[in-house]
C-alpha cells in the first residue's frame, strides 16, 4: 500500500489508465477481428469500410500512447497486406 500523499495518487492515476487502456485495447481487438471477417467474406467495399474503421481505431491508441506508434503501424500494414491478397482480382492467364 502506498504511503505517502503522491504515491496514493499516483496509484489512483495508474489504475484509471489501465482501465482506459484495457477497454483500447478490447475495442482494438473488436475492430480488427470485424475487418478480417470481412476479409474472408470477399465483399470489397464491407472489407474497405472495416478496414479503413480499424485503421482509424489503431491509429487514435498510438496517438493516445496505448500502442507504440510502430506497433500501430505494423498492424494496419499487415491488414492492408491480406486484404490486397484475399481481394486481389485473380490474375488472368
Amino acid at each position: 500500500m502506498a504511503n505517502t500523499k503522491s504515491a496514493v495518487k499516483r496509484n489512483r492515476q495508474a489504475l484509471k489508465r489501465n482501465a482506459r487502456n484495457v477497454a483500447v485495447k478490447g475495442t482494438i481487438k473488436d475492430a480488427l477481428k470485424a475487418a478480417r471477417a470481412a476479409i474472408a467474406t470477399g465483399d470489397a467495399a464491407k472489407a474497405k469500410a472495416a478496414i479503413a474503421a480499424a485503421t482509424s481505431t489503431l491509429a487514435k491508441a498510438a496517438t493516445k500512447g496505448v500502442l507504440h506508434s510502430k506497433n500501430a503501424s505494423r498492424r494496419i500494414g499487415r491488414l492492408a497486406h491480406e486484404a490486397s491478397k484475399k481481394l486481389a482480382a485473380p490474375a488472368a492467364k
